[in-house]
């Protein structure tokens, strides 16, 4: 191909590259971004107190909601204390909460956060932008009796 013609197609050929992973970014949250949340929370509940960031967490306009990220707060019991996607969760013992495949996703987590300070979990979760069932991984961060947590999609 000639010189002329082939620097404007390589720079419309990155340009299209750049602008398609840039709408995969804003489709959904990534790693980083639940540690991130997960981190902002963990402040916001030392700052603020349990009760003040519980409720923040769990109203439909949180600054602690992005996309399809948002934080849960649960006991180390099973019970939830916070949930960014669905406020009919928070008070409710989740233990037996099974996702689709028949994990005990919540009886897991809740045992992982008895054991180590900070971990990521793989399971199914209904996607609150979609409505469909996905791969999730939840990250999570203990904090005295509780696991906080945000998790991603891996649609």
């Amino acid at each position: 191909m000639n010189n002329w013609l082939t620097k404007p197609l390589s720079a419309l050929a990155a340009a299209f590259v750049f602008v398609g992973a840039a709408a995969m970014a804003a489709d959904g949250a990534g790693k980083d971004d639940a540690v991130a949340m997960v981190k902002k929370a963990v402040a916001f509940i030392k700052e603020q107190g349990p009760e003040t960031a519980y409720a923040a967490f769990t109203t439909k306009d949180s600054k602690f909601i992005d996309r399809d990220l948002y934080v849960v707060v649960y006991q180390l019991d099973g019970k939830v204390l916070a949930h960014g996607s669905n406020a009919k969760f928070v008070g409710k013992d989740m233990s037996d909460a099974q996702d689709v495949d028949g994990k005990l996703f919540v009886k897991e987590r809740v045992e992982m956060a008895a054991k180590q300070p900070s971990f990521w979990q793989d399971y199914k979760f209904v996607n609150p932008v979609d409505k469909k069932v996905e791969p999730k991984q939840m990250y999570c961060e203990r904090l005295d009796n509780t696991a906080v947590c945000a998790g991603i999609y891996k649609s």
